[in-house]
């Protein structure tokens, strides 16, 4: 996997984990599910990437 890569789909996934919890605290509904997508994207990133890595020879 790419450092940068990895590096931001990290990123994404802490970034959707804080506006998650900022949106529950203030009972901010639409803030939670952004931050769920945020923090789904970059799952998914680093699923590509990992799966990008085990097809290399």
């Amino acid at each position: 996997m790419a450092a940068s890569e990895k590096a931001r789909a990290k990123a994404e996934q802490a970034v959707g984990k804080a506006a998650q919890a900022v949106g529950r605290a203030t009972g901010n509904e639409n803030l939670v599910a952004k931050g769920h997508a945020a923090e789904v994207a970059g799952n998914a990133r680093e699923a590509k990437e990992s799966l990008k890595d085990t097809n290399r020879p």
